[in-house]
């Protein structure tokens, strides 16, 4: 007998519900659900600490197909608390390929959901704005569940991925300039564009103050993208 495929569910703050099929870390989340339109760069995507308390919807349709690639990764880990495609390829093909998208999920402890109608599911994100939603085994909330999707926050974004203590990154030969990169939750591809070019590059965690940043002389002060939002981080603004 066929076993029957297991279904999971995406429920809004409003209540629309996604069916779909879960892969992945098989537990449940509740997020900040966005989505991006990019076509390329999955890992980039997973691994981008900007995403950072969210449910990230991939609106192009098939994902995985290249499999998992460390050096491609923008951080150590991913930050994101879950992760919804159209489709994901359950046999990757890639010389560099490292493994597959559902092992790696499952490894990290975030959820997935595929099979989504991503695309109305977008339409939705980009009418109404950013939020909330659960991914899960149940097609219903309870009252106490739905109040506390809809009181869900992203809090404390940039403490939890920005370094703890500097770090020097060196080119090749002589530096042609000396950078402080001030990480935020600043992605691997800015540090590694800054060395390519020459540049010395200093991170520093994103407590550090300004005259702390000063005090190293350079010649260039990078401040960082990173998650969260910017209200909360008034002492940093400061």
């Amino acid at each position: 007998m066929q076993k029957m495929e297991e279904k999971g569910y995406l429920i809004l703050e409003d209540g629309t519900v996604f069916q779909g099929v879960p892969f992945g870390a098989a537990e449940e989340t509740v997020g900040e659900v966005v989505f991006t339109t990019a076509m390329t760069g999955y890992l980039e995507t997973l691994t981008d600490p900007s995403y950072y308390g969210q449910i990230v919807v991939q609106t192009f349709p098939l994902i995985g197909n290249y499999g998992v690639i460390p050096a491609d990764f923008e951080s150590g880990a991913p930050r994101l608390r879950g992760y919804i495609v159209r489709e994901w390829c359950q046999e990757p093909s890639n010389f560099r390929c490292a493994g597959g998208l559902d092992a790696f999920l499952k490894k990290e402890g975030i959820p997935g959901l595929s099979g989504v109608d991503t695309r109305a599911l977008t339409r939705i994100v980009r009418e109404h704005g950013v939020m909330n939603g659960r991914i899960g085994r149940e097609a219903a909330l309870t009252p106490a569940e739905r109040e506390a999707v809809r009181a869900y926050r992203v809090a404390g974004a940039v403490a939890a991925v920005s370094r703890h203590a500097p770090e020097v990154q060196e080119p090749e030969g002589e530096p042609l300039c000396h950078v402080v990169l001030w990480d935020f939750g600043a992605k691997e591809n800015i540090p590694r564009e800054l060395i390519r070019r020459g540049c010395k590059v200093i991170r520093v965690p994103g407590s550090t103050t300004a005259e702390e940043v000063l005090a190293y002389n350079p010649d260039g002060i990078m401040l960082s993208n990173g998650p969260g939002d910017p209200s909360e981080n008034t002492a940093i603004i400061n």
